[in-house]
């Protein structure tokens, strides 16, 4: 009987213990040193993202961007490398040469939604949300419609969509698919596509560097 009872204590208190651990963890994470801690991961994420679109080069090697690429773009793609292959690497260039036009106005929506992350934020980040989700969604519908005017007036000064059209004329394929009559391309269409792509880019690039970073960075709050 004593040992039952003995071995009762024990457990309760060890799971007084466990139970203060973790209190004492999310206490620590959501504190002013753990929030802090947070915002300097996604910031130094950002500050990467935007070093990698403002050089053409980096960008274009960056896989992380050639996976944001959406469906549409990359179903357009398939279809120039059969007519016109050295239109895709152009068309490429050109969606690199508009990101590092974006980067001035995307840099300091990202930067003030982390400064606004608070305590609520954090605890979801210690449940298993990742910072970068958190900042996606805080963020996302707000990029596209920033950059989208700025990518637009890039690829029409290019003279992208044009030379696409020239392209692949007659192309009913092509119309349905980025809006527009039944053989172009709309303008507004490809800059839609090519924007999203951006955004979704950037945020691959900081959940890549936040998966490298949070383990070390986030460890000793539980995390």
């Amino acid at each position: 009987m004593k040992k039952y009872i003995v071995a009762a204590a024990f457990i309760i208190g060890t799971g007084a213990v466990i139970t203060t651990t973790v209190q004492s963890c999310t206490t620590l994470a959501t504190s002013d040193m753990g929030l802090s801690i947070i915002k300097k991961m996604l910031l130094n994420g950002i500050d990467k993202g935007m070093g990698i679109y403002a050089n053409k080069e980096a960008f274009l090697q960056n896989n992380m961007v050639d996976k944001a690429l959406p469906k549409e773009l990359r179903d357009m793609n398939s279809m120039l490398e059969k007519v016109a292959p050295s239109l895709v690497a152009k068309e490429r260039d050109f969606i690199a040469q508009a990101a590092a036009y974006t980067v001035n106005t995307s840099k300091p929506i990202l930067q003030g939604a982390v400064n606004s992350l608070n305590a609520q934020d954090v605890t979801r980040i210690i449940q298993g949300t990742t910072a970068t989700q958190i900042l996606k969604e805080k963020t996302s519908q707000q990029l596209v419609a920033a950059i989208a005017p700025k990518v637009d007036e890039k690829l029409n000064e290019y003279g992208i969509v044009k030379t696409i059209n020239t392209a692949l004329s007659g192309s009913n394929f092509l119309g349905n698919l980025l809006g527009g009559n039944s053989n172009t391309v709309n303008a507004g269409g490809l800059s839609q596509l090519a924007s999203e792509q951006l955004v979704n880019g950037i945020f691959n690039i900081i959940e890549d560097y936040e998966n490298q970073n949070s383990k070390a960075l986030l460890g000793p709050f539980g995390k």
